[in-house]
């Protein structure tokens, strides 16, 4: 009886370890966060994530548009109705513009 009592306590114990590394793991893969395109502007015009979160344009306008930091990340178009994902670069602030129209601007920051 005491070695069924142990084999149990040593699964509680396997068992719960197991989902303190899966929350963990949750922890480390950061959030996404979200750009709605409309209007022809970035929504939010400065985003605030964190290094690992993830970061989606959502293109709700009638027309392509792109997400681009020179040498940092490039969507390429993004049709209409489309959206593109990236994850967050290292720590700093990035300013991105639609190079198809370059009046629309907005700041990624990774801190």
């Amino acid at each position: 009886m005491a070695d069924a009592a142990v084999k149990t306590g040593r699964g509680l114990a396997v068992g719960l370890a197991a989902a303190a590394c899966a929350a963990i793991t949750l922890a480390a893969a950061g959030a996404t966060r979200t750009v709605t395109i409309e209007g022809m502007q970035f929504s939010p015009a400065m985003l605030v994530v964190k290094p690992g979160d993830e970061v989606a344009w959502v293109n709700k306008d009638l027309v392509p548009h792109t997400a681009t930091a020179p040498k940092v990340f490039d969507s390429g178009p993004v049709p209409p109705g489309k959206s593109w994902l990236t994850k967050a670069p290292g720590p700093g602030r990035y300013e991105y513009v639609c190079t198809l129209h370059p009046t629309m601007k907005a700041v990624l920051v990774v801190e």
